[in-house]
């Protein structure tokens, strides 16, 4: 892609979270986040259709770089290993991306966005949970055991991210290795 439109797109993207972390989205005009990031509304339209497709192109990025964080997840010797790697990748992402999430999940309360990280969650769980699958045989269906686990993952990274003196990291990590059974069978 041209550099020229990864910068635009870029300075839309930290104009509009800049604002988010002041007023609620609905109340953010183009003309507002043109303005922030220094472009013509004109450019702005050539590469976005209004304000709702420049935060679902911003939300489309996050997914990706979450994505990418997830598929590290290499340990899958057991169960307790996998659901503490998945962890760890979400509150380094979550820290990461702390100046994107702060606008999008605290500010405004952006349920688009909260969906986008649930469902990451829950396709990457799920995908890995049929993988190991194979012969063995759940006496949970696997659809459930991902929802359980992920809305505790889910609920663990968005309290971190709201509190300041949440726990830290480390201490998160030994409380759920503690919760976590080894095997789900």
């Amino acid at each position: 892609m041209d550099l020229r439109i990864i910068k635009t797109k870029k300075y839309l993207y930290d104009a509009l979270l800049h604002l988010m972390g002041s007023k609620p989205f609905e109340e953010i005009k183009v003309s507002e986040v043109c303005e922030k990031a220094m472009v013509n509304r004109s450019t702005f339209y050539a590469h976005f259709e209004d304000k709702y497709s420049l935060l679902n192109a911003l939300i489309l990025d996050l997914k990706s770089g979450l994505e990418i964080e997830l598929s590290k997840n290499n340990k899958i010797h057991n169960t307790k290993e996998y659901y503490l790697e998945i962890i760890h990748l979400l509150l380094e992402h979550i820290s990461k991306n702390r100046d994107i999430y702060m606008p999008l999940l605290i500010n405004n309360k952006n349920s688009i966005a909260m969906d986008m990280i649930y469902s990451t969650l829950i396709e990457n769980v799920t995908n890995k949970m049929e993988q190991e699958k194979k012969e063995d045989k759940y006496e949970i269906p696997v659809d459930f055991i991902s929802h359980f686990y992920v809305g505790a993952i889910f609920q663990i990274g968005m309290n971190w991210l709201q509190s300041k003196n949440y726990y830290k990291e480390k201490e998160i990590l030994k409380y759920i290795d503690l919760l976590i059974p080894d095997h789900l069978i």
